[in-house]
Formats: C-alpha cells, sequence, structure tokens
C-alpha cells in the first residue's frame, strides 16, 4: 500500500494511571530536585506531573510507576490550595484575593514580571517544570469574575 495513504497513529496523551487526567511533561531536572533519591529511582528519566489537586499522584511514568503525595515533604504547588501559586517567589492566592479586593494588579503583576526574568527557578522549583505565569494569571481572572 502506499504510504501517502496511510494514517499516522494519533498522538496519545500521557495520562494519569489513578485520575486519568492528561498530565504535563517533566523533565529529569525537575524530578531530580523535588523529589526524594528514593522516590526518584521508581520513574523514568522523564515523567509527568498530574494537576488534578484531588489525585494523591503527584509524579508517574509511562510504565505506570507512580510517586505519591505523602512522599513530598511540604504542600505542593497547583495541587495543594495552601501552596503558593508561585513556586519561585511564593505569591499565594491570598495574595492575588487582595489584589483582587483593592481593585489593583500590584503583588500579580510584581510575581509575573519576576516569574518572567532570569531570576525564575521554574524547572526546579515549579512541581510542574513551568513557569506560574498561566496559573498566576487564571486564578487572577477567575477571583476578578467572582469578585
Amino acid at each position: 500500500m502506499n504510504k501517502a495513504f496511510m494514517r499516522e497513529p494519533d498522538q496519545v496523551d500521557a495520562r494519569c494511571p489513578r485520575c486519568h487526567s492528561v498530565g504535563h511533561a517533566v523533565g529529569p531536572q525537575t524530578l531530580n530536585a523535588r523529589l526524594p533519591e528514593e522516590a526518584r529511582k521508581r520513574l523514568a528519566e522523564s515523567a509527568y506531573f498530574c494537576p488534578d489537586e484531588r489525585c494523591d499522584v503527584v509524579y508517574y511514568d509511562d510504565f505506570e510507576s507512580v510517586v505519591l503525595r505523602s512522599v513530598i515533604a511540604g504542600a505542593i504547588p497547583i495541587k495543594d490550595p495552601s501552596a503558593p501559586l508561585c513556586a519561585c517567589f511564593g505569591l499565594t492566592r491570598e495574595e492575588i484575593e487582595d489584589d483582587v479586593a483593592e481593585g489593583g494588579v500590584t503583588r500579580t503583576r510584581a510575581a509575573v514580571q519576576r516569574a518572567q526574568s532570569n531570576e525564575a527557578r521554574c524547572s526546579t522549583m515549579a512541581p510542574n517544570g513551568r513557569s506560574c505565569v498561566p496559573e498566576v494569571q487564571g486564578y487572577y481572572f477567575k477571583c476578578k469574575q467572582r469578585g
């Protein structure tokens, strides 16, 4: 059969083996920085972060190995409401709510600017290895719509 008429395989999203949420790919730099050595050994070189805050899985790989919340010390940004949204600079949900209540964006804007600077260490500080800017902006607009 002519290859021009063959269908390419569909891209398959890496889903959490527990909650089936689509995960965020994370590389070894994030995993090495965020996980205790024993937990790190359980995962492949690269893995995924489960963003579902109700799910106990934090990281998983293509072989369904998982690392649970109980293995990671402290609150986990994105998954835990008590954790800062910005892992690098500590911007909290409460600070964003204060900006909205005051009718300004002082704290939120400052955190976004810092997160976009060379000071940011997202690949090692953030559990998903990504910038907090989408999370911060999304939470700001969510609060603004409520308010």
